[in-house]
């Protein structure tokens, strides 16, 4: 009976699994009907394209032909008086239009009812609107042009009404709406005001349209006060340059007239920079930084221990219960980095050579700023010295409770964790203090306490405290920032703050490859996005191309918008975004393809790497003839590696592991992130070739050390908390925060820009198991085919033999025969030494699937 039942259920599993082939055979003709019903959108877009061309070349003859006709014969004065339908309609009207009838009234409407001349304006933007319908040729940007051309048509139709207000021949290029207007204009507003907010608006249109910075105002204010002035000037320059020299002295000599003046500079917004050459640091208020001066009385109380003149430290003596002084040091963290105001294209380093890659989007625009946000405390710490006393007192009670002694303590503010750098007394051993984590966590009363002992290069016992508050980081404080924007990487990523509040940035190609790993909703995607930004705001779209596949289907949607300028797919697939499981197999396959042929060109080329290959075909030392091409670096992005590992497994696991092992020389890097950090995900083979991991906060510890080999993911506090191991060391970092909203607005930018005419192809992959059951089906089917699936039903046994003996065949033919039943779908898959499952339960069934295979 138990036998029976286990029978049964297998049977209704593979029932289960059969239906697949037929629910795919009855989907294909729903894919084929959106197909058509987008290739029919697709046409009506071109023909609707096609129509507005050819109306704007008639609108456009129309009204020249109404004005001409108008200034030399007068021949349309008919028209006057007359409405648009009495043009049309009535048929004793006279008229010399060269449009005909329909142009005449037309003319009449745009010309003699509404805006004049200035109609005209009109015709040129249907004529750029066919253009892009009908080709996706955008010359300048729609909506930004029909706001010029509308506000440009007003201005002219004002402006030829205020110039022929007394001609009764000319005032015919103002229109109704230009004479009206300048009526109402000029009793409001006299001849004199009317004709100063006519230039008003020119001037504000021409500076709007062609972003004509003003500042040349004030540069031009100051060359006439500086002519005028004459030889004064120079006078009073070198007693300038006296007083300058008398200040400084007096500042060495007297230190508080130096800090003074230094307050002084600040608040001018000059800009030096630091000891370390780092670029300059903005002025930022005295409550919004920790470890700057106190006051003079302060000062003499604490042993003559001062901040050093560039407030970067404050120390305080305190004394342990044995009388012992133990020094602490607040870090001053560094203030927020000055945003650099480059332009919105910034200036592209490369060889000066003919070839040009970015030459098709030559106009494109890349990303400015103001598309991100920024928050009130993204640039500067805000750490109450209070909070920093009490957990170093809590820190130093704890290790006195245990007889550990120690001598300093060093704290350096963080945007969400404080490190607290120590250094016990001679004696103590490193394993005593590390082995106080849980100790001092509870003393603090806080989760992710980290302890790094020692700390690489330094000498100290690290302790990482999380802050009571913690700040968010904007991306825009990171790509804003000097360091990325002067940055000389091949692929600049921004990935967070570190402790110290400086920007971290890296480099991609480098790396090469990034694996990311942590539970959910840790940050994992906004990384990513983080990531993309950081390459889109550097990056022209022809020398730089994203693969994204996400199997979850909403992280990576918002990217549809640039999928003709930064995306690339497989030839015969709509959606630019990968998230169906086979067709991430076939994307990564193709992948592969690519990496071969682009070592095959490499090779030809007689380099070693996608720079030295790209350096030379600009140089024009490739031919294009045989087959060399400008090589854009290949970003492949996965947002959810497990899902794809469990359920396609090693059709996945191998290219990935290929393209790890040689894609970086030829310009192909991985970006994985997975929230199951499981050693079954993240194998040995991956691992090894992924040096570069960033982990998130985790739930184990177990998890921490497959990821990074180490513990201390599982002590992070979330909210894009990192750590960051390069390889060599492990970097604490406070990721960069993007919001949707941010992408929608980096997109849509990004989007409306004129774009190649499709994304980047991938080359061609050909899945072999969908070709093989094709094959069977072109080869055509035994003749004692329907008899055989007869037999196979009738004793529900699918096997070779079975026919064998039934039939009287040979084992050749009775193979083949079951290869085709397989592929109709009359029997299941080869399973070893049993019998293949019958997956048709009668013969009613199986004569309506014969029917509908012929």
């Amino acid at each position: 009976m138990a036998a029976s039942n286990n029978r049964n259920t297998l049977k209704s599993e593979n029932k289960k699994k059969t239906a697949s082939p037929q629910t795919k055979a009855k989907k294909k003709p729903g894919k084929k009907k959106k197909a058509n019903r987008k290739q029919r959108f697709q046409n009506l877009k071109i023909i609707t394209g096609i129509f507005l061309i050819l109306f704007s070349f008639y609108l456009i003859i129309s009204i020249i032909s109404y004005v001409y006709q108008w200034f030399h014969f007068g021949n349309d004065d008919a028209l006057l008086g007359m409405s648009f339908g009495e043009i049309l309609t009535q048929p004793d009207v006279q008229h010399h239009n060269w449009a005909g009838r329909i142009g005449a009234a037309l003319s009449y409407q745009f010309i003699h009812q509404w805006f004049g001349i200035g109609s005209v304006l009109s015709g040129f933007y249907l004529f750029i609107l066919g253009l892009f319908l009908s080709s996706g040729y955008q010359l300048v940007h729609l909506g930004k042009s029909l706001i010029y051309i509308l506000a440009l048509t007003i201005w002219l139709s004002l402006t030829m009404g205020f110039l022929f207000f007394h001609s009764e021949e000319l005032s015919i290029l103002a229109g109704v709406f230009g004479y009206q207007g300048n009526v109402m204009l000029t009793a409001i507003l006299g001849n004199v005001g009317t004709g100063i907010l006519l230039l008003f608006i020119l001037l504000s249109i021409t500076t709007v349209a062609y972003n004509i910075p003003l500042r040349w105002i004030n540069t031009a204010l100051l060359t006439a006060k500086a002519s005028s002035s004459g030889n004064s000037g120079e006078l009073q320059t070198e007693e300038k340059e006296k007083n300058i020299s008398k200040d400084k002295k007096a500042d060495s000599t007297d230190p508080s007239v130096a800090s003074h003046k230094k307050k002084a500079i600040f608040n001018t917004e000059e800009y030096a920079l630091d000891e370390e050459g780092n670029g300059p640091q903005p002025h930022q208020p005295q409550e919004a930084t920790l470890g700057g001066k106190e006051s003079e009385a302060e000062e003499k109380q604490t042993n003559g221990k001062s901040s050093d003149g560039n407030g970067e430290a404050q120390k305080n003596d305190h004394q342990d219960d044995n009388g012992n002084e133990i020094e602490f040091t607040i870090e001053t963290p560094k203030s927020g980095e000055e945003e650099d105001k480059r332009p919105s294209k910034p200036e592209h380093r490369g060889l000066d050579t003919e070839y040009d890659p970015t030459l098709e989007l030559r106009d494109f625009q890349f990303p400015t700023l103001d598309l991100l946000e920024t928050y009130e405390d993204s640039h500067n710490i805000r750490v109450q010295k209070e909070e920093l006393e009490e957990n170093k007192q809590q820190i130093v009670d704890t290790l006195q409770n245990y007889s550990i002694k120690i001598t300093s303590i060093r704290a350096t503010p963080g945007p969400s964790v404080t490190l607290y750098e120590i250094v016990q007394a001679p004696g103590i051993r490193i394993s005593k203090i590390k082995n106080l984590e849980d100790d001092i966590a509870m003393s603090l009363a806080a989760h992710g306490i980290r302890i790094i002992a020692p700390i690489p290069g330094r000498g100290t016992i690290g302790i990482e405290v999380p802050n009571k508050d913690p700040q968010t980081v904007s991306m825009r404080s990171i790509l804003g920032s000097k360091k990325f924007a002067q940055s000389k990487f091949e692929l600049p990523i921004g990935l967070g703050k570190t402790i110290s509040n400086e920007s971290y940035i890296t480099d991609l190609a480098q790396m090469p490859h990034l694996l990311m790993a942590g539970a959910t909703g840790q940050g994992k995607s906004v990384g990513l996005n983080s990531i993309i930004a950081s390459l889109v705001y550097q990056k022209h779209p022809a020398v730089l191309k994203f693969i994204l596949i996400d199997p979850k289907k909403v992280e990576l949607t918002l990217y549809n918008k640039i999928e003709r300028h930064y995306l690339a797919k497989l030839p015969d697939v709509e959606e630019s975004i990968v998230t169906e499981t086979r067709e991430v197999v076939r994307t990564l396959n193709s992948l592969v393809i690519e990496m071969e042929d682009r070592y095959n060109l490499l090779k030809d080329a007689q380099v070693k790497s996608i720079k030295e290959y790209n350096q030379k075909f600009i140089a024009r030392q490739l031919n294009p003839e045989n087959g060399h091409r400008f090589l854009p670096y290949v970003v492949l992005v996965i947002d959810e590696f497990a899902d794809l590992i469990m359920t396609s497994g090693k059709e996945v696991e191998g290219p990935i592991t290929r393209l790890a092992q040689l894609a970086r020389a030829i310009g192909i890097h991985l970006i994985i992130a997975t929230q199951r950090p499981s050693v079954n995900i993240i194998t040995g083979s991956i691992k090894a070739n992924f040096p570069a991991r960033i982990a998130y906060r985790v739930i184990s510890k177990v998890d921490s050390r497959t990821i990074l080999d180490s513990g201390g993911a599982e002590q992070l506090v979330g909210r894009g908390d990192m750590l960051l191991y390069t390889g060599k060391e492990l970097v604490r970092l406070q990721g960069a925060y993007l919001d949707t909203t941010e992408i929608e607005k980096l997109t849509e930018y990004i989007g409306s820009q004129r774009a190649y005419p499709e994304a980047y192809k991938l080359p061609e992959y050909i899945d072999e198991e969908a070709e093989t059951s094709k094959d069977l089906e072109d080869l055509g089917r035994d003749e004692m085919f329907e008899e055989a699936a007869r037999v196979v039903v009738s004793n529900q046994h699918g096997s070779t033999s079975l026919l064998q003996r039934k039939l009287k065949i040979g084992y050749n033919r009775a193979g083949r025969i079951v290869d085709q039943l397989e592929a109709a779908g009359v029997v299941g898959p080869f399973e070893g030494s049993k019998a293949r499952e019958v997956l048709i339960q009668d013969l009613t069934s199986l004569e309506q699937l014969l029917e509908n295979l012929s």
